[in-house]
């Protein structure tokens, strides 16, 4: 237990020094298996782990997903999106940022990454909220928190990582992530409504548009509305896995492009290669969390925190929230796939021996994150928006976080106290 403890500890270090998440966690956890065995042990276990990952079917899921995100990125469809929900919500106070807040949520449910919907998000939406006045406080954190939906309205990479580490069913996953992100949503419109009422300097209109004008704008809708209800309608009727899911999604979105004419020869290089990128950096890191996820089972580091927990005398809901309150504050000095990847293997067998549903925790986990990716002091998402908005203070756009960081709270609050938000769809799919 003292070298499980040790290498948690050095994992943690590495994490916040910003060593690569990937390479730290297999240096550390061969380190670890050596230490408790031997290094043949450990020398025999590296290949065996990653052979089995390489070709499991599962894993297939992830460049799938990312490869039709980027074709929807690179291909300028999201432009069409954001067009769309401007037509309609441009015209009213704070209307441009009711508008990227749903823009924001329409492509993440064909993207996956909150990371590549605030970028993206950033190119198309500020330069207009700029333009009819905004303020950098809400225009930026706008973008910042509408990007966070982007792992949880599915498809979500952070959920298909969740499921492949805890052997749940990633369609399921989905499935649960619809109505906390539909909500999610639902707040943070709230969030801007309230901000143009009692603060209207900060958010004024736009341009109103003809009805004509506004109905012809949903004619850019339909690549994601038919991406959406395919993959999520198929999954929640079984029609296929979500590996199957992914499959198709990649397939539709490279037809949609091409049929649109805005994926030549060149583009689709950039989009394979800015694919294949992504997918080794994301498996580099599952292999390591698998080796180590490993070790922390030999070295009993688990078994002993339920054994610790199972004698504390601590109620079912103490050590929920004692869980969730870890989560918390390490997502505000910690990168989200760094927490998941390293504390959801030790807390998991605890979680089991409580009852509670890996599929709802999981959609707790993912929101935890959200909250972690736009709280100061590490703020992923807001440090991926400074890049892409150089001028734009970080401090401007954590102030302008505040209130969407309490309607999270109240979310997860709510999520909490009402499991059946996150398993309704699932039981019923079940």
């Amino acid at each position: 237990m003292t070298i499980g403890l040790i290498c948690l500890g050095l994992v943690l270090v590495l994490s916040l020094l910003r060593v690569p998440l990937g390479f730290s966690l297999l240096t550390v956890s061969i380190g670890g298996i050596t230490a408790l065995n031997s290094f043949d042990v450990a020398r025999t276990m590296v290949p065996m782990t990653l052979t089995d990952a390489a070709f499991s079917y599962e894993l297939a899921v992830v460049p799938l997903f990312i490869l039709m995100g980027n074709v929807l990125a690179r291909t300028g469809i999201s432009e069409d999106l954001f067009r769309a929900a401007n037509a309609f919500l441009g015209g009213v106070r704070g209307g441009l940022a009711l508008a990227t807040m749903v823009t924001c949520a329409g492509f993440s449910a064909v993207c996956g990454s909150s990371f590549a919907t605030a970028s993206t998000m950033a190119k198309v939406a500020y330069p207009s909220m700029e333009k009819y006045g905004y303020s950098d406080r809400l225009a930026s954190a706008t973008i910042a928190a509408g990007g966070t939906l982007g792992i949880l309205i599915p498809p979500s990479i952070i959920l298909m990582i969740y499921g492949i580490l805890t052997q749940q069913n990633i369609g399921e996953l989905f499935i649960a992530g619809v109505l906390p992100g539909l909500l999610g949503l639902a707040m943070y419109m709230g969030v801007i409504y309230l901000v143009a009422v009692f603060k209207p300097e900060h958010a004024p209109r736009g341009e109103r548009v003809s009805a004509r004008e506004r109905w012809q704008s949903l004619s850019g809708v339909w690549p994601f509305v038919t991406l959406f209800l395919l993959i999520i309608g198929g999954l929640y009727l079984g029609w296929f896995s979500a590996t199957e899911a992914g499959g198709i999604g990649a397939g539709m979105a490279l037809l949609i492009a091409v049929m649109q004419r805005r994926l030549g020869w060149t583009r689709f290089a950039e989009v394979m290669k800015e694919t294949a990128h992504t997918s080794v950096m994301l498996y580099v890191v599952l292999f390591g969390a698998m080796l180590f996820a490993q070790f922390i089972s030999f070295s009993g580091l688990a078994d002993e925190l339920l054994n610790m927990v199972n004698g504390s005398g601590f109620s079912r809901l103490g050590i929920l929230l004692a869980i969730l309150a870890v989560f918390l504050l390490l997502g505000c000095v910690m990168d989200a796939m760094a927490i998941i990847l390293i504390f959801v293997p030790l807390f998991m067998p605890t979680l089991v021996a409580q009852g509670f549903d890996l599929v709802w925790f999981g959609i707790i986990v993912v929101v935890l994150t959200e909250i972690g990716l736009i709280t100061p002091p590490v703020g992923m998402n807001v440090f991926v928006l400074k890049a892409n908005l150089p001028k734009v203070r970080v401090g401007a756009i954590f102030r302008g976080l505040i209130p969407f960081i309490a309607t999270d709270v109240v979310r997860l609050a709510l999520l909490v106290a009402f499991p059946s938000i996150s398993l309704v769809l699932v039981q019923w799919m079940r």
